[in-house]
């Protein structure tokens, strides 16, 4: 992945400088116009050029594809894990998991939320989870516990023993009347009923 972005990214540089230099010095007028005419002329002329020239332009456009093929086909493969069965291969989207852990965290009262991000790599799973805690929560023991539920359940649900590395980043801290707040919805009032009732066949 590395070798890919580096391509990529000298591929893209070197690219970019050559047709900002050629911008500059036209506008500039550091190459004279006479000088483009003749080298217009040639490559006009010269047989040999224009196929150099035509290879030139192809190869690129081919490389250009095939690095924009090849990252997105890494890109796509680090968002699932995949592991062998005897009947076939499986493949599990990050998404999944992430949707996993998500749920698995409400069984602890002392989160109020849970934003949970996993990433594969060769060295195994790394998983970063974003939680909204509660201020009478104790946060040594409260992240312990997130750590000690994620590792079980994503290797329980793997059924591998991939190292997994479990980050917890506590955002915010809340009071519990916050919770209550946002769920309490105001009392629909409604007014005294005023005037006579008729009563007859309509």
């Amino acid at each position: 992945m590395r070798f890919i972005g580096g391509l990529t990214l000298f591929f893209n540089t070197l690219v970019f400088c050559l047709v900002g230099g050629i911008f500059i010095a036209v506008s500039t007028n550091i190459i004279p116009l006479a000088y483009i005419t003749d080298i217009v002329n040639t490559v006009y002329t010269n047989t040999d050029v224009r196929l150099i020239l035509g290879l030139t332009g192809g190869l690129l456009i081919f490389i250009s594809i095939m690095v924009v093929q090849i990252t997105a086909g890494i890109l796509h493969k680090e968002k699932t894990i995949a592991f062998e069965n005897p009947d076939g291969r499986v493949t599990i989207s990050l998404t999944a998991i992430e949707d996993f852990i998500k749920r698995s965290m409400k069984q602890l009262p002392e989160i109020k939320e849970s934003r949970p991000s996993v990433r594969a790599g060769k060295k195994g799973i790394t998983i970063m989870n974003r939680v909204v805690l509660f201020s009478d929560a104790n946060i040594p023991d409260t992240t312990e516990k997130i750590q000690g539920i994620v590792k079980t359940r994503v290797q329980e649900m793997l059924g591998v023993e991939e190292p997994v590395d479990i980050q917890v980043n506590v955002v915010k801290i809340v009071h519990k009347d916050d919770k209550a707040r946002e769920f309490k919805k105001p009392e629909d009032k409604v007014p005294p009923f005023r005037g006579t009732i008729e009563y007859g066949n309509f």
